[in-house]
């Protein structure tokens, strides 16, 4: 029988952190996914000590409408340079639902 695993010696964020690191295909694969469902993504980034709040910091507002996955990778290179400290996560703002669709980390901070 497998040994259960100890998670908190590695944090984990959102559901892709249990998987290894994404690529930056599988990222940009992601990214195409949120806009193909009309979600409006969003840029977000906190301190690593806060990372475990309900609330992180919104980078600009969310890019509503947005069709361009660069437009969208560009933000997040952005929020990450200006914070590289922090953990920065996309967000993917369901109208329908008026919910979250989806939410990973895309850098995360030392």
């Amino acid at each position: 029988m497998a040994e259960v695993q100890d998670y908190k010696q590695s944090i984990k964020y959102e559901t892709f952190s249990y998987l290894p690191p994404l690529s930056a295909e599988a990222i940009r694969g992601q990214i195409q996914y949120v806009i193909a469902m009309g979600w409006n993504p969003a840029v977000e980034h906190v301190e690593p000590e806060r990372s475990h709040n309900h609330y992180w910091f919104m980078w600009k507002l969310p890019m509503f409408g947005e069709e361009s996955v660069d437009v969208v990778l560009t933000e997040l290179e952005a929020c990450h340079r200006a914070h590289p400290g922090h953990h920065v996560r996309l967000v993917g703002y369901d109208n329908y639902s008026q919910s979250q669709g989806t939410a990973f980390v895309v850098y995360r901070g030392s």
